[in-house]
């Protein structure tokens, strides 16, 4: 479909459709709408984030609602509060020449009775995360009983959230829909054993292929040792001064710890994690889409939902376990059409990791320097000139201020006022950079990597000496392996599943080695000085009503 027109909407959904500007289906909603709108019973739409999935199904949806009747139609689930209420103002949009349909947003973290008061009053649709939606149903405050329509937004994220249960229970609640959509970025099988449990014969529409990045991003790593990680960091921010830019880190005492040192050097950053209150996240999210703040750093989890436009940086403090993770995180950026940058810190031992998210997102990385402080110096350098140069002068009364700099500035030259100017602008940055050392860590060449040595351990067991580190059945070198009885089956990627021991523990990352995550057990690589304290914080606590069990693996 070239046009909206010929896509067959409701002329009154058209109007305020080109009143956005919008003349062009991008191909997701190309594809899905005419399929949609044929009255197909139920759609698995693959996309990548940002490609305008939320115009695929909610403009169909307006064009199928029945504006008379005032009681739900159709049911939106989506993970997060902020997706939850992005997708109500979107549709808010969409229909403004359709009155009679009401949306009401359903989400934790505000009062119930207001939202309960919303329902009753009669709406058509409702957008809900599903921890509040099934509260709702528990306190009989909706009926389902007559849904027609059940979407399932970004439905990857849910599961990657813990929530397939929720998603179960509400599939379960709406026996009576007609048509189920779903909409997701990438396929795991559980999304897969999903709709092949609830939904019959579905119209499969992939746009890209599933798991690969945005074409639009420019995907960068830079190699440093892992003690250099935060400097990296910085230096990369410093090099690229009109950032508007997303950070990603592991857990959410790496957010705000990096937050913390970051702002004390004078950046104009905040953190976002899951020990934030609602109005506190509130607050960060506000400022960061109005741009008063030019750096957010979040964890993955805290990070669900969150659709902000013009970000032109993502930076991975640290790559994710997953390949899903890495590709929601990339596609933050080079929306809409516009280019983007994903940016990777990553240290030696993870090159193997960043080539297997390579091959399996099928973009190229590209390997940069890490810029020498003379570098960032320049840079800055050539931002404030353009900067100084694009100030606009026409809204003050300079003029009357002219003789007055022209008497102050008689006796010092054009150059020595520059340089002053510059001086004033730079002086931290030569300072700090003066003598900066070179972070850049070189790759190996292809025959020292080859170099594996094997030998037998006195006990018999096998090692294997790979790029360093060694490896034998009790743990990787001086690891010590731990067991937990915790694995995928309770919700866990190994992302969120990091991020829940180290919290527990209050234990640094750097501690850990591998993680290898089984449906019911997990196993832990950890340096020996740090075990006894990740079992004493871990062992006996409970997680979902259950006894977590760790234990040392060699003692079992």
């Amino acid at each position: 479909m070239n046009t909206f027109e010929e896509l067959g909407l409701h002329d009154n959904i058209l109007k305020a459709v080109q009143e956005l500007g919008f003349t062009k289906p991008t191909p997701i909603q190309a594809e899905a709408i005419p399929v949609l709108l044929s009255g197909t019973k139920d759609l698995i739409g693959l996309a990548q984030t940002g490609t305008g999935k939320t115009a695929a199904f909610g403009l169909p949806l307006l064009h199928l609602i029945d504006a008379t009747q005032k009681y739900p139609q159709a049911l939106i689930i989506c993970p997060t509060r902020e997706l939850c209420l992005q997708i109500v103002n979107e549709i808010n949009i969409f229909k403004k020449y359709i009155s009679a349909v009401h949306i009401v947003a359903v989400y934790g973290g505000s009062s119930i009775s207001t939202q309960i008061r919303d329902i009753k009053r009669g709406v058509q649709i409702v957008v809900a995360t599903p921890g509040r939606l099934i509260d709702l149903i528990e306190r009989k405050a909706i009926n389902l009983e007559q849904i027609k329509y059940l979407i399932l937004d970004e439905a990857d994220e849910m599961l990657n959230m813990g929530f397939q249960d929720d998603i179960e229970f509400i599939l379960q609640n709406t026996p009576k829909r007609d048509s189920t959509w779903l909409f997701s970025a990438t396929m795991p099988p559980e999304i897969r054993r999903v709709s092949s449990r609830y939904m019959q014969k579905p119209v499969e529409i992939t746009v890209g292929k599933v798991n690969t990045a945005n074409k639009n991003v420019d995907h960068q790593y830079f190699v440093t040792n892992a003690q250099h990680r935060y400097e990296a960091l910085k230096r990369l921010i410093d090099f690229n001064p009109g950032m508007y830019g997303l950070i990603f880190t592991r857990t959410k005492i790496d957010a705000q710890e990096i937050s913390e040192k970051l702002t004390r050097e004078g950046y104009d950053i905040e953190p976002l994690h899951g020990d934030l209150t609602q109005a506190q996240r509130d607050k960060v999210m506000g400022e960061f889409r109005e741009k008063a703040i030019q750096l957010l750093i979040a964890t993955d989890v805290a990070a669900r939902g969150i659709d902000v436009q013009g970000i032109t940086h993502v930076i991975n403090y640290e790559l994710p376990d997953d390949v899903e993770v890495y590709t929601h995180r990339s596609g933050r950026t080079g929306r809409a059409g516009k280019t983007g940058v994903c940016m990777s810190i990553v240290h030696m031992r993870e090159i193997g990791k960043l080539r297997q998210i390579e091959r399996i997102v099928q973009v190229p990385f590209h390997k940069l320097e890490i810029p020498s402080g003379k570098d960032v110096c320049r840079k800055q350098f050539y931002y404030f000139m353009d900067k100084l140069l694009q100030t606009d002068i026409s809204h003050g009364d300079y003029a009357t201020y002219l003789p007055m700099l022209q008497e102050k500035f008689a006796d010092v030259s054009k150059d020595e006022v520059l340089q002053r100017v510059a001086a004033m602008e730079f002086d931290r940055f030569l300072k700090y950079y003066e003598n900066a050392e070179d972070l850049n860590l070189r790759e190996r060449s292809r025959d020292s990597r080859e170099r594996i040595s094997a030998t037998r351990s006195e006990d018999g067991g096998r090692r294997r000496e790979v790029r360093g580190r060694e490896y034998s059945g009790s743990g990787s070198g001086n690891y010590s392996r731990l067991f937990i009885n915790l694995g995928t089956k309770d919700g866990f990627y190994k992302a969120s599943f990091l991020q829940f021991i180290l919290d527990l523990s209050d234990l640094k990352k750097e501690v850990l080695g591998r993680v290898d995550m089984k449906e019911m057990n997990s196993w832990i690589e950890i340096d020996p000085s740090a075990a006894n304290q990740m079992i004493q914080a871990i062992d006996g606590k409970k997680y979902k009503g259950r006894r977590i069990r760790m234990n040392d693996a060699n003692s079992r």
